[in-house]
């Protein structure tokens, strides 16, 4: 007899501030429950324009315009959630240096992590293509990897091909990170993957968590997570990448900001190494570094 998989879960998936699901307005004992009848003059649009300002200096998203009454929802929001009634109380919090978890919370908003295992699986098959023809263990980024489908489709894409590998994921939300390093997905979210690749690196959930599977343990040793803003003036010390994924988060960028995170990139991209960049970004005008091969990839110039 089969013995079931125990339930192996020690914490539980993160979830998103409860706030957001809650009433927008307080109540407080000299008012009611109803939400005053000028918003504007709770948050003004130049407030709109300062988080928008942030954002930009210090995350590099440049959120459309009509994206502008969203940053102002989230800002009353979040104004809620914090029992502030002014909303340049809020946006000094934002830029607090003491605790960076309200701006964690800011950021998460305005990331969009759509992501799915072997998303643009031709790029995949590109990967599995240049690992077996290199020498050595391959050293791969993905450095906007959200809640860490694309980095685990790349550890599973260098087992598979049969070469040794480590992955660094990053991503500038700290909530997306944090799911990943959990490697808990939804079934649903498997459906795509091959039977005898799930039953080779995911461990199926039972009692309450029979509609989930995690990876497992050795595949998740591959991956290492942590927490980068690609805007940064300065990156961190680190080593140089075989392969790099930064696929669809550039088309938040201005073209200013993708110049300089190319730059940037070219400086951790061994020569000869790939670039994998989304469905609907093409840089070939804005750099020399990488010449492009097809299907939005990219190879590392020889300087």
């Amino acid at each position: 007899m089969t013995r079931p998989i125990p339930d192996f879960w020690r914490s539980e998936p993160v979830h998103r501030d409860q706030a957001s699901r809650e009433s927008l307005w307080p109540v407080r004992p000299d008012c009611s429950d109803q939400p005053p009848r000028d918003e504007g003059s709770i948050v003004a649009p130049a407030q709109v324009d300062a988080a928008l300002s942030l954002l930009k200096s210090r995350a590099g998203l440049a959120p459309p315009a009509y994206k502008r009454a969203i940053v102002r929802r989230f800002l009353l929001e979040r104004m809620r959630a914090r029992h502030l009634l002014r909303a340049a109380d809020y946006l000094c919090e934002l830029q607090s240096p003491a605790d960076d978890s309200e701006w964690k919370a800011f950021v998460s908003a305005f990331t969009i992590n759509h992501t799915a295992f072997f998303r643009e699986n031709h790029h995949f098959d590109v990967l599995a293509k240049f690992a077996r023809a290199a020498d050595a263990g391959l050293t791969v980024w993905s450095c906007a990897a959200s809640t860490g489908e694309e980095a685990y489709s790349i550890a599973i894409t260098l087992c598979e091909a049969g070469v040794s590998g480590s992955v660094l994921a990053t991503d500038i939300d700290a909530r997306a990170i944090a799911a990943a390093r959990l490697g808990i997905y939804d079934l649903k979210s498997l459906s795509e993957i091959p039977p005898v690749l799930c039953k080779r690196y995911f461990l199926r959930g039972s009692g309450s968590r029979a509609q989930s599977a995690r990876i497992k343990p050795k595949l998740a040793a591959q991956v290492e997570f942590g927490i980068m803003n690609l805007c940064a003036p300065q990156w961190p010390a680190g080593p140089l990448f075989d392969a790099v994924f930064c696929r669809n988060v550039m088309i938040y960028f201005d073209q200013a900001t993708q110049t300089d995170v190319l730059r940037q990139l070219a400086r951790r991209v061994k020569p000869g190494g790939l670039l994998f960049v989304g469905h609907s970004e093409n840089f070939s005008r804005l750099t020399h570094d990488f010449e492009l091969l097809g299907q939005t990839v990219y190879r590392r110039n020889t300087p």
